[in-house]
């Protein structure tokens, strides 16, 4: 049990490094491919990696004050008493990846769109509720900068897949 302690701390003491929060929700993108591509598989090892992700970064010898407190703020929470509620919005994450995974399995990019900004902006909201504005801010940029991207990368992906269905649909009719 002792390793399992010390592993632990190993890998709280990396998630100070602030790299790790910007590319935690760049692993929606991998997870949307997959769920796309309808690769169970995939999408395990995508959830492999966004666990994990957190620790691939050195620990910073001095992490900012609001990733003390966001971080601070966290372990608080995740340690403290589990109620009923405290649950039901755990349950929150695995709900919008499944309904990511759902939306995109089905081709729907609306719902995909939902499921990827609701759920990160309950995550920002969360931030806020937990933690100081000083680590509630100092997650906002890394949280606002990654929905940013997943979704204009998803956003430009669906518009390319249409073009390139409705030219290969025009060229089937001109034959």
């Amino acid at each position: 049990m002792e390793w399992l302690n010390e592993l632990g701390s190993w890998a709280w003491a990396r998630h100070h490094n602030e790299l790790s929060w910007y590319i935690r929700p760049l692993f929606l993108l991998p997870f949307a491919y997959f769920s796309y591509r309808r690769s169970r598989w995939g999408i395990a090892l995508t959830l492999v990696a966004l666990a994990t992700s957190m620790a691939w970064f050195p620990a910073p010898e001095h992490p900012t004050p609001g990733a003390l407190e966001m971080l601070a703020s966290e372990r608080e929470y995740l340690l403290g008493e589990w109620t009923p509620a405290k649950i039901a919005i755990g349950l929150l994450v695995p709900l919008m990846l499944g309904g990511l995974a759902a939306a995109l399995w089905r081709r729907s990019l609306i719902w995909a769109l939902v499921a990827i900004n609701g759920g990160g902006l309950f995550k920002i909201a969360w931030t806020f509720v937990v933690s100081d504005t000083n680590g509630a801010v100092q997650h906002l940029y890394p949280a606002a900068a990654g929905l940013i991207v997943v979704d204009v990368v998803l956003l430009f992906m669906w518009r390319r897949r249409r073009v390139a269905h409705v030219v290969a649909s025009t060229a089937g009719d001109h034959r």
